[in-house]
């Protein structure tokens, strides 16, 4: 008869082991803090060495085992399982140095791969990185979240850290993990926000997204906000990025740009869409890229004389057909031109042959797009959550929540990414207006006052003050430039005496009214002579820019030249007119590409422009016409060096609305060298021969630039390059020079 069997008795459990909460955490990738539980532990006892221990999750795993990065591979020990999931744990011995180790995983599909535990590694932000940030003044921040490749211990991998504060649980994912959300959770940093993990073996060009668990249960798939590349359009995966080593040779560039002031300088800007410049027939998608541009665009550039190439569409974008103005990647130089160090490339070579870069840069809104800045965490974050202050109803966009300090940080760092890593110029500043009221394009109940009941967004004046105050301290000589379409004050006022400190306005009001008038037929001009004179009232209020931009020939508003009135002649000497009336009125000058040989049609952003024209000679003409505006503008003092120097002005012929004649001078100031510059308009189609213009100074008369010669498409009606000005005077001044004004034409002279 057999005796009963004793039950063996239960192992003890470790004295680390895991609660059944914490285990059910860890397998549910639901711990906010795995690295606490994760990894490598070291736990102190009285009078010995400490008990140190791992543990690792590797879903999927049957088995796991250890080895140190200073052993073979077949010292391996094996780890206990502790749960099914793929839990495993084991105490190993106390060593000191103390290096990484390597895990040799088995999976249950039999195959067996050995790698670095992410969990071994601590966590890289400090907690001044996550004060400043709290507080709205990490101004390299982007140097801390995003994706980093860097080497830890020895191991190389990438660093990921992104804000997610009302997230439940966030894990980097990407064909590195077969994109389960399970392997890689990252770590949340106390009540910061941030969530961070170093992922061993992972490194540029490796795709990446972050799933985000929402505290109410969802999951959804986010590209990185911080991200430094994207792929290309219809891909939305962030790309890790290793933006170092870049050996740039612009350094006397910089340093002389920050020796002088934008205000005093030429500055002639050439407004490019990079894919729709130039296209390459058969090549899908057809976009240049950044190469291809430094052999075509920077000589086509030089020799127009242009000082400054301002790019749309830098940042990446999903759609083609939002030019680059609902952005999908702040920090993401787009794909469709090349690498972020191609474009590096293409900005150095700018400086190299003294060209000055801008972007246009979009802090108001962005877009809805599901894997972008939306609802980031599963709650209105970067975005308000009222309708009322977080929607734009014109663009169907969402509206930054400037009130919340990450928020301004995120801004305000991406404006000095660009600056500092690309070596950029300056950034156009898109939609300020739209900023800084908060009933922009809104109807009465569809707003929210600010606390002293008023329409202006207090939060977004104070980003805004910020951003400029950052831009001068971090970036010295670069300038920000806002488009902004009303009368608020101070646009250019520095920040310490109350403005909001932009180095130029868009001077949107001169840009309306002188297509308004220019676009009339010229019998009726008579009547609206106040549109060419009323910018004059208000030139030195700020620092303006003048702009025609790519927003003045789209949507049916006709190319440069389609607005001009009648036939084809008459179309080119009043498109000779305006340009020539730009380049001697006060103020910074901007023309969009493909308006400077006169382009027919409207700006297409899916067509390259139509350079088969420049095979006629009309269109020749008014290519160089632009080339010598440009070149007299760069080399006159008269007009640049006075742009916000209301004594560099002063009218002789204002009133004349009968003729539709008006004239003024352009003056050296601030010890400038230069003779005064007379400049005369006739805005109708009628030559006026024995034209008196008052002037100063006797003696003779040099014409510097006339609109209508033969050269640039015009009938030469103002013979001869020498005027004497006599005694009898006009228009209240001493003397007089007596003219010929040709047809829609204007003239510049200069005493000799």
């Amino acid at each position: 008869m057999s005796r009963p069997r004793t039950p063996k008795a239960k192992s003890a459990p470790p004295d680390y082991a895991l609660t059944g909460a914490e285990i059910e955490a860890l397998v549910s990738a639901s711990h906010r803090e795995p690295r606490s539980l994760l990894g490598y532990h070291e736990r102190a006892r009285d009078g010995e060495q400490p008990l140190c221990f791992v543990r690792v999750l590797e879903p999927d795993a049957t088995e796991v085992a250890l080895y140190w990065e200073d052993e073979p591979e077949s010292a391996a020990r094996p780890l206990a399982a502790v749960h099914a999931a793929g839990l495993f744990e084991g105490r190993v011995a106390y060593r000191r140095p103390l290096v990484p180790y390597r895990l040799r995983v088995r999976y249950a599909d039999g195959n067996t791969r050995t790698k670095p535990d992410p969990y071994y590694f601590a966590p890289q932000l400090s907690d001044l990185d996550l004060h400043l940030f709290g507080e709205g003044t990490h101004h390299r921040i982007w140097a801390k979240l995003g994706a980093h490749p860097t080497v830890l211990e020895g191991v190389a991998g990438t660093h990921f850290a992104v804000w997610a504060p009302n997230a439940a649980r966030v894990s980097v994912v990407g064909p590195f993990n077969l994109w389960d959300g399970r392997r890689h959770t990252m770590q949340a940093r106390g009540g910061s926000g941030i969530w961070e993990l170093f992922v061993p073996e992972v490194g540029a060009g490796t795709a990446y997204k972050y799933e985000i668990r929402t505290a109410a249960g969802g999951t959804r798939l986010k590209c990185d906000p911080y991200g430094s590349a994207m792929e290309l359009r219809p891909g939305n995966c962030s790309l890790v990025t290793d933006l170092s080593g870049y050996e740039w040779t612009d350094a006397d560039w910089l340093a002389a740009r920050a020796r002088v002031h934008p205000h005093r300088q030429a500055i002639s800007v050439y407004e490019v869409h990079l894919g729709s410049w130039r296209q390459v027939p058969g090549r899908e998608p057809p976009f240049m890229s950044w190469h291809e541009a430094v052999e075509q665009l920077i000589p086509y550039v030089l020799d127009m004389g242009y000082t400054h190439i301002e790019l749309m569409g830098v940042a990446e974008h999903p759609f083609d057909g939002s030019w680059g103005y609902q952005v999908g990647g702040y920090y993401a130089p787009t794909a469709r031109f090349g690498s972020p160090k191609d474009f590096m490339t293409f900005v150095d070579r700018c400086h190299a042959a003294g060209i000055g870069v801008l972007m246009d840069w979009v802090p108001a809104h962005f877009p809805k797009d599901a894997h972008g800045l939306v609802e980031f965490d599963g709650t209105a974050l970067y975005e308000h959550a009222d309708p009322r202050q977080g929607e734009h109803m014109d663009w169907g966009t969402k509206i930054f929540n400037f009130g919340r300090h990450e928020v301004r940080n995120f801004l305000v760092a991406n404006a000095l990414y660009w600056l500092n890593e690309f070596h950029l110029d300056g950034i156009r500043v898109d939609a300020v207006a739209s900023m800084l009221y908060l009933d922009y394009s809104r109807s009465e109940g569809q707003w929210v006052p600010n606390r002293y009941g008023g329409r202006e967004n207090l939060d977004a004046i104070e980003f805004l003050r910020h951003l400029n105050w950052a831009v001068q301290e971090y970036a010295p000589g670069a300038m920000t430039i806002a488009e902004e379409s009303t009368a608020f004050p101070g646009v250019t006022t520095p920040t310490h005496l109350g403005g909001l400190g932009f180095t130029f306005k868009w001077n949107m009001g001169w840009m309306n009214d002188s297509l308004r008038y220019f676009e009339l037929d010229p019998i009726y001009r008579s009547h609206e002579h106040h549109l060419v004179t009323f910018s004059f009232v208000y030139a030195w209020s700020e620092k303006f820019m003048l702009p025609i931009s790519h927003d003045e020939v789209v949507h049916g508003k006709h190319s440069l030249l389609g607005k001009m009135p009648g036939d084809e002649w008459q179309k080119r000497a009043n498109y000779r007119l305006f340009m020539s009336f730009m380049t001697v009125h006060p103020g910074k000058k901007l023309m969009f590409m493909g308006q400077e040989f006169g382009q027919w049609h409207e700006w297409r952003h899916a067509e390259g422009l139509d350079w088969a024209l420049l095979g006629h000679a009309n269109h020749r003409g008014l290519r160089d016409l632009n080339r010598d505006l440009t070149r007299l503008y760069r080399e006159s003092p008269q007009l640049h060096g006075s742009d916000a120097d209301g004594d560099g002005f002063a009218w002789i012929d204002l009133h004349n609305a009968t003729d539709s004649v008006f004239a003024f001078e352009r003056r050296a100031t601030r010890g400038d060298a230069g003779a005064p510059l007379i400049c005369v308009c006739n805005a109708t189609p009628v030559p006026r021969e024995d034209y008196w213009v008052g002037v100063d100074e006797p003696g003779r008369y040099v014409k510097v630039l006339d609109s209508d010669e033969p050269r640039y498409g015009g009938a030469g009606a103002c013979e001869g390059v020498e005027f004497t000005a006599v005694d009898g005077g006009a228009q209240g001044r001493r003397y007089a020079l007596r003219l010929t004004l040709p047809p829609l034409g204007a003239l510049v002279l200069r005493r000799a």
